[in-house]
Protein backbone atom coordinates (compact mmCIF):
# COMPACT_ATOMS: atom_id res chain seq x y z
CA UNK A 1 0.00 0.00 0.00
CA UNK A 2 1.33 3.41 -0.99
CA UNK A 3 2.11 5.53 1.59
CA UNK A 4 -0.24 9.08 2.41
CA UNK A 5 1.45 12.11 1.96
CA UNK A 6 1.99 13.14 5.39
CA UNK A 7 3.48 10.30 6.36
CA UNK A 8 6.29 10.83 3.58
CA UNK A 9 6.23 14.39 4.81
CA UNK A 10 6.64 13.15 8.05
CA UNK A 11 9.84 10.97 7.36
CA UNK A 12 11.07 13.96 5.30
CA UNK A 13 11.19 15.98 8.31
CA UNK A 14 12.58 13.39 10.76
CA UNK A 15 15.56 13.27 8.35
CA UNK A 16 16.27 16.52 9.38
CA UNK A 17 16.96 15.11 13.01
CA UNK A 18 20.31 15.80 13.41
CA UNK A 19 21.00 17.09 9.51
CA UNK A 20 22.58 20.59 8.55
CA UNK A 21 19.80 21.99 9.56
CA UNK A 22 19.97 21.14 13.01
CA UNK A 23 23.48 22.18 13.51
CA UNK A 24 22.19 26.08 11.99
CA UNK A 25 19.10 25.63 14.78
CA UNK A 26 22.31 24.60 17.27
CA UNK A 27 24.70 27.40 16.29
CA UNK A 28 22.54 30.18 16.72
CA UNK A 29 21.06 29.32 19.91
CA UNK A 30 24.70 28.31 21.03
CA UNK A 31 25.67 32.14 19.93
CA UNK A 32 23.02 33.22 22.40
CA UNK A 33 24.57 31.24 25.01
CA UNK A 34 27.91 32.77 24.40
CA UNK A 35 26.32 35.94 24.56
CA UNK A 36 25.20 34.58 27.99
CA UNK A 37 28.37 33.45 30.05
CA UNK A 38 30.19 36.91 28.44
CA UNK A 39 27.40 38.72 30.09
CA UNK A 40 27.42 36.55 33.19
CA UNK A 41 31.39 36.86 33.38
CA UNK A 42 31.82 40.30 32.91
CA UNK A 43 32.00 41.31 36.20
CA UNK A 44 34.96 38.50 36.95
CA UNK A 45 37.40 41.55 35.60
CA UNK A 46 35.61 44.36 36.33
CA UNK A 47 35.08 43.43 40.09
CA UNK A 48 38.19 46.02 41.29
CA UNK A 49 36.76 48.45 39.34
CA UNK A 50 33.29 47.93 40.14
CA UNK A 51 34.54 48.03 43.88
CA UNK A 52 36.55 51.67 43.07
CA UNK A 53 33.23 53.26 40.65
CA UNK A 54 30.42 52.25 43.50
CA UNK A 55 32.72 52.37 46.82
CA UNK A 56 31.79 49.16 48.52
CA UNK A 57 33.87 46.28 49.96
CA UNK A 58 33.69 42.72 49.27
CA UNK A 59 30.25 41.89 51.06
CA UNK A 60 28.78 44.63 48.66
CA UNK A 61 30.66 43.60 45.57
CA UNK A 62 29.59 39.90 46.04
CA UNK A 63 25.79 40.56 46.07
CA UNK A 64 25.99 42.33 42.34
CA UNK A 65 26.80 38.72 41.49
CA UNK A 66 25.30 36.74 44.08
CA UNK A 67 21.95 38.47 43.43
CA UNK A 68 22.44 37.76 39.50
CA UNK A 69 22.42 34.12 40.54
CA UNK A 70 19.48 34.16 42.61
CA UNK A 71 17.69 35.31 39.85
CA UNK A 72 18.85 33.18 37.68
CA UNK A 73 18.32 30.21 39.89
CA UNK A 74 15.14 31.35 41.26
CA UNK A 75 13.49 31.31 37.60
CA UNK A 76 15.09 27.76 36.51
CA UNK A 77 11.51 26.13 37.26
CA UNK A 78 9.17 28.84 36.28
CA UNK A 79 11.25 29.42 33.10
CA UNK A 80 11.30 25.60 32.71
CA UNK A 81 7.57 26.00 32.65
CA UNK A 82 7.58 28.75 30.72
CA UNK A 83 9.97 26.92 28.27
CA UNK A 84 7.65 24.36 27.51
CA UNK A 85 4.44 26.03 26.95
CA UNK A 86 6.21 28.70 24.52
CA UNK A 87 9.33 26.89 23.30
CA UNK A 88 12.68 27.84 23.17
CA UNK A 89 12.64 30.88 20.16
CA UNK A 90 10.22 32.56 21.99
CA UNK A 91 12.76 32.00 25.60
CA UNK A 92 15.83 32.93 23.75
CA UNK A 93 14.55 36.19 22.06
CA UNK A 94 12.98 37.37 25.62
CA UNK A 95 15.97 36.60 27.25
CA UNK A 96 18.29 38.65 24.62
CA UNK A 97 16.18 41.41 25.43
CA UNK A 98 16.56 41.18 29.15
CA UNK A 99 20.06 40.67 28.84
CA UNK A 100 20.99 43.77 26.79
CA UNK A 101 18.63 46.04 28.80
CA UNK A 102 20.38 45.44 31.86
CA UNK A 103 23.92 45.55 30.57
CA UNK A 104 22.84 48.85 28.75
CA UNK A 105 21.68 49.94 31.97
CA UNK A 106 24.60 48.28 33.81
CA UNK A 107 26.74 50.84 31.85
CA UNK A 108 25.19 53.94 33.47
CA UNK A 109 24.68 52.86 36.49
CA UNK A 110 26.78 55.32 39.01
CA UNK A 111 24.87 53.95 42.34
CA UNK A 112 25.07 50.48 44.05
CA UNK A 113 21.49 50.04 43.69
CA UNK A 114 21.27 50.68 40.21
CA UNK A 115 23.78 48.71 39.54
CA UNK A 116 22.42 45.99 42.01
CA UNK A 117 18.96 46.12 39.63
CA UNK A 118 21.11 46.27 36.60
CA UNK A 119 22.50 43.03 37.54
CA UNK A 120 19.28 41.48 38.26
CA UNK A 121 17.92 42.15 34.76
CA UNK A 122 20.87 40.56 33.33
CA UNK A 123 20.45 37.61 35.56
CA UNK A 124 16.66 37.34 34.79
CA UNK A 125 17.93 37.25 31.00
CA UNK A 126 20.38 34.54 31.26
CA UNK A 127 17.92 32.42 33.05
CA UNK A 128 16.18 31.54 29.86
CA UNK A 129 19.28 30.99 27.56
CA UNK A 130 21.28 27.70 28.74
CA UNK A 131 17.99 25.62 29.41
CA UNK A 132 16.22 26.70 26.06
CA UNK A 133 19.63 26.13 23.98
CA UNK A 134 19.23 22.39 26.13
CA UNK A 135 15.86 21.86 24.79
CA UNK A 136 16.47 22.43 21.26
CA UNK A 137 19.68 19.71 21.58
CA UNK A 138 16.87 17.21 22.43
CA UNK A 139 14.25 18.17 19.76
CA UNK A 140 16.84 18.28 16.63
CA UNK A 141 19.57 15.54 17.61
CA UNK A 142 19.42 12.19 17.94
CA UNK A 143 20.56 10.11 21.09
CA UNK A 144 23.79 9.31 20.07
CA UNK A 145 24.85 12.91 19.05
CA UNK A 146 22.68 14.75 22.35
CA UNK A 147 25.78 14.24 24.69
CA UNK A 148 28.01 15.65 22.47
CA UNK A 149 25.86 18.29 21.60
CA UNK A 150 25.36 18.90 24.87
CA UNK A 151 28.81 19.16 26.24
CA UNK A 152 29.89 21.42 23.28
CA UNK A 153 26.81 23.74 24.18
CA UNK A 154 28.18 24.48 27.68
CA UNK A 155 32.16 24.04 26.59
CA UNK A 156 32.21 26.69 23.64
CA UNK A 157 29.80 29.02 25.78
CA UNK A 158 32.13 29.29 27.95
CA UNK A 159 34.41 30.86 25.53
CA UNK A 160 31.99 34.46 26.65
CA UNK A 161 34.40 34.06 29.47
CA UNK A 162 37.55 34.03 27.15
CA UNK A 163 35.92 37.56 25.51
CA UNK A 164 34.80 38.39 28.93
CA UNK A 165 38.69 38.15 30.54
CA UNK A 166 40.82 39.77 27.66
CA UNK A 167 39.21 41.81 25.16
CA UNK A 168 36.30 43.17 28.09
CA UNK A 169 39.65 43.95 29.85
CA UNK A 170 41.01 46.16 27.65
CA UNK A 171 38.75 47.41 26.66
CA UNK A 172 37.91 49.02 30.15
CA UNK A 173 41.40 50.07 30.75
CA UNK A 174 41.42 51.90 27.54
CA UNK A 175 37.82 52.99 26.88
CA UNK A 176 36.51 53.10 30.54
CA UNK A 177 33.28 51.74 32.22
CA UNK A 178 30.59 53.21 30.06
CA UNK A 179 31.79 52.70 26.72
CA UNK A 180 32.77 49.43 27.04
CA UNK A 181 29.34 48.21 28.63
CA UNK A 182 27.61 49.93 26.67
CA UNK A 183 29.22 48.45 23.27
CA UNK A 184 28.60 44.81 24.67
CA UNK A 185 24.90 45.40 25.29
CA UNK A 186 24.44 46.08 20.96
CA UNK A 187 25.80 42.14 20.25
CA UNK A 188 21.88 41.03 21.43
CA UNK A 189 20.16 43.61 19.01
CA UNK A 190 22.34 41.43 16.31
CA UNK A 191 21.12 37.87 17.80
CA UNK A 192 17.67 38.40 18.14
CA UNK A 193 17.40 38.93 13.92
CA UNK A 194 19.16 35.68 13.71
CA UNK A 195 16.90 34.00 16.31
CA UNK A 196 14.00 34.48 14.57
CA UNK A 197 15.06 33.88 10.85
CA UNK A 198 16.76 30.46 12.06
CA UNK A 199 15.64 29.01 15.10
CA UNK A 200 12.70 26.59 15.14
CA UNK A 201 11.67 24.19 17.99
CA UNK A 202 11.02 21.20 16.52
CA UNK A 203 11.84 19.30 12.86
CA UNK A 204 8.49 18.00 13.11
CA UNK A 205 4.90 20.25 12.69
CA UNK A 206 3.58 18.17 15.36
CA UNK A 207 6.41 19.44 17.99
CA UNK A 208 5.25 23.03 18.62
CA UNK A 209 4.53 23.70 22.42
CA UNK A 210 1.00 23.43 23.61
CA UNK A 211 -1.02 24.58 26.12
CA UNK A 212 -0.94 23.60 29.95
CA UNK A 213 -3.67 23.47 32.08
CA UNK A 214 -2.75 24.36 35.58
CA UNK A 215 -3.70 20.97 37.10
CA UNK A 216 -2.04 18.93 34.63
CA UNK A 217 1.07 21.22 35.36
CA UNK A 218 1.17 20.62 39.12
CA UNK A 219 1.29 16.89 38.36
CA UNK A 220 4.06 17.21 35.68
CA UNK A 221 5.99 18.99 38.23
CA UNK A 222 5.30 16.59 41.09
CA UNK A 223 6.33 13.78 38.60
CA UNK A 224 9.47 15.40 37.49
CA UNK A 225 10.57 16.81 40.69
CA UNK A 226 9.91 13.26 42.66
CA UNK A 227 11.95 11.40 39.72
CA UNK A 228 15.14 10.37 41.56
CA UNK A 229 16.91 10.96 38.10
CA UNK A 230 15.93 14.72 38.18
CA UNK A 231 17.79 15.12 41.50
CA UNK A 232 20.48 13.00 40.38
CA UNK A 233 21.27 15.44 37.31
CA UNK A 234 20.70 18.40 39.73
CA UNK A 235 23.08 17.28 42.63
CA UNK A 236 25.50 16.13 39.77
CA UNK A 237 25.67 20.30 38.58
CA UNK A 238 25.36 20.96 42.08
CA UNK A 239 28.78 19.52 42.99
CA UNK A 240 30.59 20.28 40.08
CA UNK A 241 29.35 23.53 38.36
CA UNK A 242 30.15 25.86 41.32
CA UNK A 243 33.77 25.96 41.87
CA UNK A 244 34.24 27.28 38.45
CA UNK A 245 31.66 29.37 38.32
CA UNK A 246 32.72 31.32 41.47
CA UNK A 247 36.47 31.55 39.97
CA UNK A 248 35.70 32.92 36.54
CA UNK A 249 32.55 34.90 38.13
CA UNK A 250 33.99 36.85 40.96
CA UNK A 251 36.66 35.42 43.05
CA UNK A 252 39.11 33.83 40.62
CA UNK A 253 40.34 37.11 39.27
CA UNK A 254 40.96 39.16 42.73
CA UNK A 255 42.67 35.00 44.22
CA UNK A 256 45.14 35.15 41.37
CA UNK A 257 46.27 38.71 42.07
CA UNK A 258 45.93 39.35 45.43
CA UNK A 259 46.87 35.86 47.00
CA UNK A 260 48.82 34.60 44.32
CA UNK A 261 50.44 38.07 43.88
CA UNK A 262 50.03 37.91 40.07
CA UNK A 263 49.49 41.07 37.34
CA UNK A 264 46.13 41.99 36.56
CA UNK A 265 47.47 40.67 32.55
CA UNK A 266 48.85 37.73 34.23
CA UNK A 267 45.47 36.74 35.97
CA UNK A 268 43.35 37.33 32.87
CA UNK A 269 46.01 34.65 31.22
CA UNK A 270 44.96 32.27 33.27
CA UNK A 271 41.64 32.97 32.63
CA UNK A 272 41.54 32.33 29.38
CA UNK A 273 43.51 29.19 29.90
CA UNK A 274 41.27 28.37 32.46
CA UNK A 275 38.08 28.59 29.84
CA UNK A 276 40.08 27.19 26.97
CA UNK A 277 40.78 23.67 29.30
CA UNK A 278 36.94 23.65 29.45
CA UNK A 279 36.92 22.94 25.79
CA UNK A 280 39.43 19.91 25.84
CA UNK A 281 37.33 19.12 28.73
CA UNK A 282 34.55 19.11 27.56
CA UNK A 283 35.23 16.97 23.99
CA UNK A 284 37.02 14.06 26.33
CA UNK A 285 33.92 13.79 28.74
CA UNK A 286 31.56 13.95 26.22
CA UNK A 287 32.97 10.82 24.74
CA UNK A 288 32.59 9.49 27.85
CA UNK A 289 29.42 10.38 28.94
CA UNK A 290 28.44 8.62 25.63
CA UNK A 291 30.45 5.55 25.81
CA UNK A 292 29.93 4.84 29.40
CA UNK A 293 26.19 6.36 30.07
CA UNK A 294 26.02 3.76 33.31
CA UNK A 295 28.62 5.20 34.89
CA UNK A 296 28.25 9.45 34.16
CA UNK A 297 27.98 9.88 38.04
CA UNK A 298 30.82 8.35 38.84
CA UNK A 299 32.77 10.49 36.02
CA UNK A 300 31.20 13.48 37.66
CA UNK A 301 32.65 12.67 40.91
CA UNK A 302 36.52 11.70 39.84
CA UNK A 303 36.54 15.20 38.66
CA UNK A 304 35.17 16.23 41.80
CA UNK A 305 38.02 14.41 43.76
CA UNK A 306 40.38 15.83 41.37
CA UNK A 307 39.33 19.66 41.78
CA UNK A 308 39.53 19.40 45.63
CA UNK A 309 42.66 17.99 45.83
CA UNK A 310 44.49 20.60 43.68
CA UNK A 311 42.34 23.49 45.75
CA UNK A 312 43.90 21.53 48.62
CA UNK A 313 47.46 21.39 47.58
CA UNK A 314 47.21 25.25 46.62
CA UNK A 315 45.09 26.37 50.15
CA UNK A 316 47.97 24.49 52.47
CA UNK A 317 50.89 26.46 51.21
CA UNK A 318 51.68 29.63 53.32
CA UNK A 319 53.68 30.76 50.08
CA UNK A 320 52.18 32.00 46.91
CA UNK A 321 51.90 28.68 44.55
CA UNK A 322 54.53 28.45 41.65
CA UNK A 323 52.80 29.42 38.41
CA UNK A 324 52.58 25.77 37.40
CA UNK A 325 50.79 24.70 40.27
CA UNK A 326 48.17 27.38 39.36
CA UNK A 327 47.64 26.02 35.61
CA UNK A 328 46.86 23.12 36.82
CA UNK A 329 44.64 24.54 39.48
CA UNK A 330 42.46 26.84 36.80
CA UNK A 331 42.52 23.63 34.29
CA UNK A 332 41.25 21.09 36.96
CA UNK A 333 38.59 23.37 38.07
CA UNK A 334 37.23 24.01 34.89
CA UNK A 335 36.74 20.22 34.25
CA UNK A 336 33.96 21.03 37.01
CA UNK A 337 32.19 22.82 33.73
CA UNK A 338 31.76 19.70 31.31
CA UNK A 339 31.57 17.53 34.50
CA UNK A 340 28.17 19.57 35.33
CA UNK A 341 26.69 19.18 31.84
CA UNK A 342 26.37 15.38 32.76
CA UNK A 343 23.47 16.66 34.97
CA UNK A 344 21.57 17.42 31.91
CA UNK A 345 22.38 14.40 29.97
CA UNK A 346 21.12 12.45 33.30
CA UNK A 347 17.64 14.25 33.51
CA UNK A 348 17.35 13.40 29.34
CA UNK A 349 17.34 10.13 30.46
CA UNK A 350 15.10 10.16 33.22
CA UNK A 351 12.93 12.66 31.09
CA UNK A 352 10.83 12.74 27.81
CA UNK A 353 11.04 15.66 26.01
CA UNK A 354 7.46 17.44 26.83
CA UNK A 355 9.04 17.39 30.46
CA UNK A 356 12.53 18.37 29.59
CA UNK A 357 12.17 21.92 29.88
CA UNK A 358 11.16 21.61 33.67
CA UNK A 359 13.37 19.06 34.32
CA UNK A 360 16.25 20.78 32.74
CA UNK A 361 15.46 23.94 35.04
CA UNK A 362 15.76 22.14 38.41
CA UNK A 363 19.01 20.83 37.47
CA UNK A 364 20.07 23.59 37.10
CA UNK A 365 19.20 25.10 40.36
CA UNK A 366 21.72 22.70 41.53
CA UNK A 367 24.65 24.71 40.62
CA UNK A 368 24.26 27.84 40.67
CA UNK A 369 21.99 27.66 44.37
CA UNK A 370 25.92 26.15 45.28
CA UNK A 371 27.46 28.98 42.92
CA UNK A 372 25.43 32.29 45.06
CA UNK A 373 25.62 30.50 48.42
CA UNK A 374 29.56 30.06 48.02
CA UNK A 375 29.96 33.28 46.58
CA UNK A 376 28.36 34.81 49.61
CA UNK A 377 30.11 32.61 52.23
CA UNK A 378 33.49 33.88 50.90
CA UNK A 379 32.40 37.56 50.72
CA UNK A 380 31.74 37.42 54.51
CA UNK A 381 34.70 35.68 55.18
CA UNK A 382 37.10 38.03 53.73
CA UNK A 383 35.04 40.74 55.09
CA UNK A 384 35.57 39.26 58.97
CA UNK A 385 38.92 38.29 58.28
CA UNK A 386 40.19 41.51 57.57
CA UNK A 387 37.66 44.62 57.53
CA UNK A 388 39.81 47.32 55.89
CA UNK A 389 38.23 46.32 52.11
CA UNK A 390 39.54 44.72 49.41
CA UNK A 391 42.91 46.51 48.90
CA UNK A 392 44.36 44.51 51.85
CA UNK A 393 43.73 41.29 51.24
CA UNK A 394 45.66 38.66 51.16
CA UNK A 395 47.14 35.11 50.98
CA UNK A 396 45.90 34.10 54.39
CA UNK A 397 42.31 35.35 53.88
CA UNK A 398 42.16 33.86 50.96
CA UNK A 399 43.16 30.48 52.44
CA UNK A 400 40.62 30.44 55.26
CA UNK A 401 37.90 32.13 52.55
CA UNK A 402 38.47 29.61 49.63
CA UNK A 403 37.98 26.43 52.24
CA UNK A 404 34.32 27.18 52.31
CA UNK A 405 34.22 24.78 48.82
CA UNK A 406 34.84 21.85 50.76
CA UNK A 407 31.19 22.56 52.64
CA UNK A 408 29.36 22.35 49.18
CA UNK A 409 32.03 19.21 47.74
CA UNK A 410 30.82 16.91 50.72
CA UNK A 411 27.07 17.66 50.99
CA UNK A 412 27.36 17.67 47.14
CA UNK A 413 28.74 14.26 46.86
CA UNK A 414 26.75 12.65 49.53
CA UNK A 415 23.52 13.76 47.99
CA UNK A 416 24.88 12.15 44.40
CA UNK A 417 25.41 8.95 45.59
CA UNK A 418 22.45 8.79 47.64
CA UNK A 419 20.27 9.77 44.75
CA UNK A 420 22.35 7.29 42.20
CA UNK A 421 21.13 4.65 44.33
CA UNK A 422 17.38 5.35 44.48
CA UNK A 423 17.44 6.36 40.50
CA UNK A 424 18.90 2.90 39.64
CA UNK A 425 16.62 0.99 41.83
CA UNK A 426 13.83 3.46 39.67
CA UNK A 427 14.88 2.28 36.82
CA UNK A 428 14.98 -1.91 37.69
CA UNK A 429 11.25 -1.10 38.88
CA UNK A 430 10.13 1.26 35.93
CA UNK A 431 11.81 0.66 33.30
CA UNK A 432 13.01 -3.07 32.76
CA UNK A 433 16.09 -3.55 31.09
CA UNK A 434 17.17 0.31 30.96
CA UNK A 435 20.33 -0.50 33.34
CA UNK A 436 21.46 -3.52 30.97
CA UNK A 437 20.72 -1.62 28.32
CA UNK A 438 23.17 1.24 29.96
CA UNK A 439 25.96 -1.00 31.00
CA UNK A 440 26.31 -2.06 27.30
CA UNK A 441 27.15 1.24 26.37
CA UNK A 442 24.00 2.18 24.77
CA UNK A 443 21.79 5.25 25.43
CA UNK A 444 18.20 4.94 27.02
CA UNK A 445 15.59 7.61 25.93
CA UNK A 446 12.38 8.08 28.09
CA UNK A 447 9.88 6.46 26.62
CA UNK A 448 7.24 8.97 28.43
CA UNK A 449 5.52 8.91 32.19
CA UNK A 450 3.65 6.46 33.45
CA UNK A 451 1.27 6.34 36.20
CA UNK A 452 4.10 5.68 39.27
CA UNK A 453 6.72 7.29 37.43
CA UNK A 454 7.62 9.58 40.55
CA UNK A 455 6.56 7.52 43.06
Amino acid sequence: MPRSRSAAVTEALGARVGSGRAWAVWGVGLSVYLLAVFHRSSLGVAGLLAAERFEIEATALALFTVLQLVVYAGMQIPVGVLLDRFGSRAMLLTGLVLMSAGQLAFAFATTFPLGVAARALVGAGDAMVFVSVIRLVAAWFRPRQAPFATQMTGQVGQLGAIVAAAPLSWALQHYGWTKSFAATSTVGVLLMVAVALVVADSPYPDGKVTPIRLRALARSLRLVWGNPGTRLGMWSHFVSQFSMTVFTMLWGFPFLVRAEGLSQSAASTLLMVMVGWVVVAGLALSWLVGRFPFYRSWIVLGVVASMATTWTLVLARDEPAPLWLLVVLVCTTASGGPASMVGFDLARSFTPLTESGRANGIVNVGGFSASLLTMALVGVVLEWREPSGVAAYGLDDFRVAMAVQYLFWGLGTVQVLRYRRRAIDHLHRLHPGAVEQMKRGEPFVHPGFVDREGV
